[in-house]
């Protein structure tokens, strides 16, 4: 698989009053077409403002301040915004977290559907109608043709939550990054909608990012795992390394938090503590606050990224000595 997205050493700030402030703090992965990447962890350690700042879309008082976002080789850091526009929405797309609030309310869904068409291909005005009805038929919406006239109040939120998927593929995307797409469905229609983003993955081809804090849902559609704290990532690894051999205790305490119903003397686990404020100053480990096995090593010195297979690494001093050789050599912890 060819690699599509390689974000390395990733830092985003925002500006404040007095100070500058990092809410995504030397963050790095990848993503190969065709794989889907997720991205888990709490409300507010720094998934989506990663995926905003890939997207070029972050507010006004944000920036990226260091690392580089290499999209087929390709670094995005020192485009133009007129240049990040040909971009986005046909190289790249996002479905957001919330269709209400993304989709105009005052323009018609065919309207919003056409306009990135007409933007970025050179169809005509026929073509453009037909393509729109086609997408429409794609992501499972009835009557395509009368859906074209509605406007976004007229549709459920899981009709709203289609047209945005038929949005973000209009015009076929080699990236697809999903900010919870599945937020305040019910089951049925998350069901619908995870299974039509990894058909249509497999059917164009895409790699596709996925923010979500749903252990259920990372189970589901996977290939990776990226696992994020307080703008850092604390672990990375295949779906089956994350679910059947968790090595940091945050990876761990999230899926013990995760109900289980097939076990009826499952209890659950809650995480102590909250996450810290951006302008909390925590030596060594930010997760040490809140972790059961924190050591005073974690409380002097951040961890390095240890590497514990091929595909899997952990920052936490728990794994030091259980870093393996890649390639015959000894693996040497990242910083």
């Amino acid at each position: 698989m060819s690699q599509l997205l390689e974000v390395k050493d990733l830092v985003t700030s925002f500006r404040t009053a007095g100070e500058k402030l990092s809410a995504v703090r030397g963050v790095s992965f990848s993503v190969s077409q065709g794989e889907t990447l997720c991205i888990v962890g709490e409300s507010g350690c720094g998934k989506s403002i990663t995926t905003l700042s890939v997207m070029g879309l972050l507010p006004k008082n944000g920036e990226i301040t260091n690392g580089s976002i290499l999209f087929n080789g390709d670094d995005l850091t020192d485009k133009k915004e007129e240049e990040m526009r040909k971009i986005r929405g046909n190289d790249i797309s996002m479905i957001f977290q919330e269709p209400m609030t993304a989709l105009n309310p005052v323009f018609t869904v065919g309207y919003q559907l056409m306009e990135p068409l007409k933007l970025h291909t050179s169809l005509s005005k026929v073509e453009v109608k037909r393509k729109a009805i086609d997408l429409l038929n794609q992501v499972g919406i009835p009557d395509p043709e009368k859906c074209l006239k509605k406007y976004p109040h007229e549709l459920s939120g899981g009709m709203r939550q289609r047209v945005m998927i038929a949005m973000s593929l209009a015009c076929n995307p080699s990236l697809l990054i999903a900010d919870e797409p599945t937020t305040a469905l019910d089951v049925t229609i998350q069901a619908q909608i995870l299974e039509l983003i990894d058909e249509l993955k497999h059917e164009l081809g895409m790699g596709v990012v996925m923010v979500t804090h749903d252990m259920g849902v990372v189970a589901e559609v996977a290939d990776r795992v990226m696992v994020m704290y307080a703008g850092k990532v604390v672990e990375t690894g295949t779906v089956e390394e994350i679910f059947k051999a968790p090595k940091h205790p945050y990876t761990r305490g999230l899926l013990a938090s995760v109900p289980n119903v097939d076990d009826a003397e499952h209890t659950l686990e809650a995480i102590p503590g909250s996450l810290p404020n951006l302008n909390e100053k925590i030596s060594g480990c930010r997760f040490h606050p809140r972790c059961p096995h924190a050591m005073d090593q974690c409380l002097e010195k951040d961890p390095p990224n240890f590497k514990l297979s091929k595909s899997h690494n952990s920052k936490c001093w728990l794994h030091e000595d259980e870093e393996v050789s890649v390639n015959g050599d000894r693996a040497t912890a990242t910083y």
